[in-house]
């Protein structure tokens, strides 16, 4: 088990980029970088609105490193090494939440369930691109205005509610739950 965590699957990376999360969100969290819009246009976001696509680009290249026919044969079975491993990243997410902000472990877990899910019926380049372009989706197209001029976000914007959002932690979690088990199938963790 040794060689799976350290040297086959190299699961260490995403406990560096869990950190090297944290340390963004601390340091340049709060910054504000433009983005361009879909519509035209530029829109601002801070930081740690696109940090988490460190931890998920981390997971999809562990995860991207097997040996088909050694795995294949195993007597235990690699999968559920995969998604207790996946589980402990958000559960890592979530405590870096407590300082970070609790919207940074609530998009982590979505857009692990997107890369998950993307990654079953494709692979890991297009479920980092597809996280990726979700980000700038609603950073762009998924913002709103109340008619007293507050900005909101679309009701399908879910990475830009309010970290005390409770509809959105239950989608978040409800996606992330539908991800492991779509992951968990034939394709997903070998």
């Amino acid at each position: 088990m040794k060689l799976y965590f350290n040297v086959m699957r190299r699961w260490w990376t995403v406990l560096v980029a869990t950190a090297l999360l944290g340390l963004v969100c601390w340091s340049l969290g709060g910054t504000e970088i433009p983005v361009p819009g879909f519509i035209g246009g530029m829109v601002s976001m801070r930081v740690e609105y696109f940090a988490p696509l460190l931890v998920v680009v981390a997971v999809l290249y562990c995860l991207e490193r097997r040996l088909e026919a050694p795995e294949s044969t195993a007597v235990v079975r690699l999968r559920r090494w995969d998604l207790a491993v996946v589980s402990l990243t958000a559960v890592l997410g979530h405590l870096l939440g407590l300082f970070a902000g609790m919207d940074v472990p609530r998009n982590l877990m979505l857009l692990l369930a997107v890369a998950l899910v993307v990654r079953r019926f494709s692979n890991e380049a297009a479920a980092g691109g597809a996280c990726l372009l979700l980000l700038l989706a609603t950073a762009s197209l998924g913002r709103d205005y109340e008619p007293s001029g507050r900005l909101t976000g679309q009701w399908w914007a879910i990475p830009l509610y309010p970290p005390e959002s409770l509809s959105a932690w239950a989608v978040a979690l409800a996606l992330f739950g539908c991800g492991l088990l779509s992951s968990g199938r034939s394709r997903g963790f070998r």
